[in-house]
C-alpha cells in the first residue's frame, strides 16, 4: 500500500519535471548559463540531467505536501498502537 501512495506522489512529479524541462530548455541554452560571471564548467547534457532531477525533486516535495494537507483529521490523529497497548490519552480508544 505504501508503494501505491509513493507512486501517487512520484509519477505526477515525474511528468511535471518532464514538462518543466521542455519549457525551460526551449527558452534557455545551457551553454549560455553563468554562475558568478563565469560560464558553467558542465556539458549541456549534464545541465539537462541535473536540472531534470532538481525539477523532479521540487515537484515531488510539492505533491507530497499536497497529499499531507489533504488528509482528514481522523487520518492524522489515528493512534498507531493496538487497543490493549495504547497509552492514556491516545485518540480513538
Amino acid at each position: 500500500m505504501e508503494r501505491l501512495k509513493m507512486l501517487r506522489v512520484v509519477w505526477p512529479a515525474f511528468l511535471a519535471a518532464c514538462a518543466l524541462e521542455l519549457i525551460v530548455f526551449a527558452l534557455v541554452d545551457p551553454s549560455e548559463l553563468a554562475w558568478s560571471g563565469h560560464p558553467l564548467p558542465f556539458s549541456r547534457q549534464s545541465v539537462y540531467t541535473a536540472s531534470f532531477f532538481v525539477f523532479w525533486l521540487v515537484s515531488s516535495v510539492s505533491n507530497a505536501i499536497t497529499v499531507l494537507l489533504c488528509k482528514s483529521a481522523a487520518e492524522v490523529n489515528v493512534c498507531p498502537f493496538q487497543p490493549q497497548e495504547r497509552p492514556q490519552g491516545c485518540p480513538q480508544q
